[in-house]
């Protein structure tokens, strides 16, 4: 049994918002010991290259970087663009034949 494009994406996706989960865990371990920290830059760049449900996940669960602005606001403003994405990805297929346009 092969995996389609489809599957191979969701796996992809979910196996960067894991890692990227485990990154904000280990951040959070690092300051609770008071040791060597993630920046925040890199935090949320890795939420911005595709992981942002990963690292608001870590967030609420881990209660990490949760009163932390404007980390907060960008970490959102990230959330919602790529819901925003998926959303057009999503239904281009649809609005493609309408807008004679090819996907």
């Amino acid at each position: 049994m092969t995996m389609t494009d489809n599957t191979k994406l969701a796996a992809l996706f979910l196996a960067l918002n894991l890692i990227v989960f485990l990154v904000y865990f280990l951040d959070k371990q690092a300051a609770r010991q008071g040791e060597w920290r993630i920046s925040e830059r890199t935090l949320l760049t890795l939420a911005l290259i595709g992981g942002s449900l990963g690292a608001v996940a870590a967030q609420q669960i881990l209660r990490h970087k949760t009163r932390k602005e404007p980390f907060r606001s960008i970490l959102a403003a990230i959330l919602i663009l790529h819901a925003a994405l998926a959303m057009v990805l999503a239904f281009a297929p649809l609005w493609a034949p309408r807008l004679h346009l090819d996907f």
